[in-house]
């Protein structure tokens, strides 16, 4: 290369005590001949062109700058930077105190360039400052007759400086611990995931060709789940899409909430002290107990045809208990004197028979399916619940006839109450919306589904009617039923047994049926 710039060295600038300019190739005043004066060597003026030691080095949270590359040797190039404490090349000043030689102090382009070890800096004069200096020239100077802004901006700069973090530094900071968060995060998408992993997926559901026709469904043709699973398979299809799903999720929630009411309830009502709480007491019981059967009949119903019948006869069980607790909470509390008088003779012993028969209809019904037409399945299932619950409500329906006209909150209860059931009852016995919107309501819109919302506002509705009547009414209800409320629940007691013992005479026919249709 000759006379000509060093390769691969890019123009460099230095600050020395006396004087601040830029390096590379620089005409002598000398002469008029153009000569080459080494970049890193700049020249000095009566004896001030000595380097002072440097800095001590800027540390970045714990981060060093990595070094530059050392430009490769070749003709005219200077030879690789050394090592601190290497010895320095002969002409060139060597590094005082153990610091950094001159290319440790040198600016480029407006940055300290890293050296091994750290970054030095120059000092001019007393005063151990940076002296940034830009393409465009020199932003601040090393002598006393600096100016104001070029101090303020020293200033900034040394502050930096004492507090070890600089700007590139602070920004790698804030990078790293961000990716940590982000890092955290991501760990959240795995929850999903896992949770995919744990519970059967929604692929699992099977259409309607794949299950036997005891568990088919008027006009839904999709969602059923595969028989012959493992028990956990179904408990953990509570958390997945099928066509069970909202049945089992309405009975559930209701079972919630009523066990929390009653809780409540039970810090202020003494059920032990009180015998006019006794019949509270069992509607409270049976409404849990109903909605939790329910729960399990619709959860657990399709693990094989024998547990089919076995759950839903278990249910039958619970819907007759609480058919019985809501006609004594209705002829206990909510009667009226004139209607007591006009049915005390027959109102009990008819809730328990016809009790008893809803349960045994039920149970026939489900036995017998598929064999029974549509109109006996509902001869045989839903005619004596129509008649129990005609009788059930009759003090109810008389309260509100007898009370219209007058303010009573319990009998606004009561309307409510009467007006949810007769709607879940129309979609209980009417396929509808499926019917109208085939294959569009295989998991959500069933009017069974609809069935078991409006029986869970009915519950709860009822359940505030007869609390009201309990605080309200009791000067009535003490009057007409004297010492009979521990008899009356304990008829409660008969209805279960009864009702349990035709559950279980009905499971062991199912049983030798299975075993006549296997052989």
């Amino acid at each position: 290369m000759g006379g000509g710039l060093p390769c691969h060295v890019p123009p460099a600038r230095y600050v020395t005590k006396a004087r601040v300019q830029w390096g590379g190739p620089r005409r002598s005043r000398a002469g008029g001949q153009a000569s080459v004066l080494p970049p890193s060597l700049p020249p000095s003026r009566g004896g001030a062109g000595r380097i002072l030691p440097s800095a001590p080095s800027l540390h970045t949270g714990g981060l060093a700058s990595p070094p530059l590359p050392s430009p490769p040797a070749g003709p005219g190039c200077g030879s690789p930077r050394r090592r601190f404490g290497a010895a320095a090349p002969a002409g060139r000043p060597a590094a005082v105190g153990g610091r950094p030689s001159v290319e440790a102090g040198l600016f480029r382009e407006g940055r300290l360039l890293p050296q091994r070890g750290g970054l030095a800096s120059a000092r001019a004069g007393s005063r151990g400052r940076f002296l940034p200096i830009g393409p465009a020239g020199v932003h601040g100077e090393a002598d006393s007759g600096a100016s104001s802004g070029s101090t303020s901006s020293r200033r900034r700069r040394r502050g930096f400086c004492s507090a070890g973090l600089g700007l590139p530094a602070m920004a790698t900071v804030v990078a790293e611990k961000l990716s940590h968060l982000f890092i955290n995060v991501q760990h959240l998408w795995k929850v999903p995931r896992l949770l995919e992993h744990a519970l059967p997926s929604s692929s699992c559901t099977v259409g309607v060709s794949d299950v036997p026709r005891l568990f088919w469904k008027p006009y839904i043709h999709a969602g059923y789940r595969p028989l012959n699973q493992t028990w956990r398979y179904y408990f953990l299809s509570l958390f997945q899409q099928h066509n069970e799903a909202v049945n089992v999720w309405t009975h559930l929630v209701a079972a919630v909430i009523l066990l929390a009411r009653f809780w409540r309830l039970s810090q202020a009502v003494d059920f032990l002290g009180d015998p006019h709480t006794l019949p509270l007491l069992v509607i409270a019981v049976s409404s849990v107990v109903y909605s939790t059967f329910s729960t399990l009949a619709h959860l657990l119903q399709a693990k094989s045809e024998f547990w089919h019948y076995a759950f839903f006869f278990l249910d039958y069980v619970g819907v007759a208990t609480y058919q019985y607790s809501s006609a004594l909470v209705h002829y206990y509390y909510a009667i009226e004197p004139e209607w007591h008088a006009r049915v005390v003779s027959f109102y009990v012993p008819g809730a328990i028979l016809l009790a008893w028969l809803s349960c045994a209809g039920s149970c026939y019904a489900k036995y017998r399916c598929p064999q029974l037409s549509s109109l006996q399945g509902r001869l045989c299932q839903e005619m004596p619940s129509a008649v129990a619950y005609a009788l059930d409500i009759s003090p109810v329906a008389y309260r509100i006839y007898a009370s219209s006209g007058i303010a009573d909150p319990a009998v606004l209860y009561h309307k409510c109450h009467v007006l949810f059931f007769l709607i879940g009852a129309f979609f209980f016995a009417y396929p509808y919306p499926e019917k109208w919107f085939p294959d569009k309501c295989h998991f959500v819109g069933q009017g069974h589904q609809i069935f078991h919302v409006f029986l869970l506002l009915c519950t709860l509705t009822q359940v505030e009617a007869v609390l009201l009547d309990y605080e309200t009414r009791r000067p009535i209800y003490a009057r007409l039923h004297s010492g009979l409320a521990p008899v009356f629940s304990a008829l409660c007691l008969f209805v279960v047994a009864s009702c349990s013992f035709t559950a279980l005479y009905m499971t062991t026919k199912v049983k030798r049926k299975l075993d006549d249709k296997g052989e």
